[in-house]
């Protein structure tokens, strides 16, 4: 299939991926858009991984508050230069990050983050829930390692899935917006405020 400028612009709209990278992908998914779209997707975390390295000094500290005034967010999210923290992208970015913290009320940024205390206790109590349901002893510990991941992909924002595309994590829109803005970009840290919480 003859890949013309319309697709190319479309696929640039539709990803932030740059002319070249779009009609490169058109190209070898035969005019495919979706393939396309996974192919930038893929060559986008591969660039990422090679990024994770560089400092991030620069970035943005942002609020949000949801309608009606009852959940706030704060967040600091980091990258390399102040020119790519001025961008739009990195501006929406924060902003849909910022409003997933309020949706989803993450407790940590990473799994790494939350405290092994907190995981042990956890533990314990999908143990006693698990018995006391009646699951058979040789299988309870395969049913508490399942709560306990289902536990991190609900408390470890970059594990949670994405609330605007359910297709991805946050951890996954975080590689894909580092390969599109070409610089290494870390969530630093937030503080979520829920009225009388």
């Amino acid at each position: 299939m003859q890949v013309n400028a319309a697709m190319v612009k479309e696929l640039r709209t539709r990803t932030g991926a740059g002319m070249m990278d779009c009609k490169s992908a058109l190209v070898e998914s035969a005019g495919d858009m979706d393939k396309a779209i996974e192919f930038l997707r893929i060559k986008g975390l591969s660039k990422a991984a090679k990024k994770s390295g560089r400092e991030t000094a620069e970035g943005l500290v942002v609020s949000y508050i949801h309608p009606g005034n009852r959940v706030g967010v704060l967040v600091e999210i980091n990258c390399e230069t102040d020119f790519v923290a001025r961008t739009d992208e990195f501006a929406q970015f924060t902003h849909d990050i910022a409003m997933q913290i309020a949706a989803t009320a993450p407790i940590a940024v990473r799994r790494e983050d939350i405290p092994a205390e907190t995981i042990d206790r956890e533990r314990a109590v999908f143990r006693g829930q698990a018995l006391e349901e009646g699951k058979p002893e040789k299988i309870v510990d395969k049913i508490v390692e399942g709560r306990v991941e289902k536990y991190y992909k609900d408390g470890a924002l970059l594990d949670q899935v994405w609330v605007k595309d359910t297709d991805m994590t946050v951890g996954a829109l975080l590689q894909q917006t580092i390969g599109s803005l070409g610089e290494n970009i870390r969530i630093a840290r937030f503080s979520r405020f829920e009225l009388g919480g």
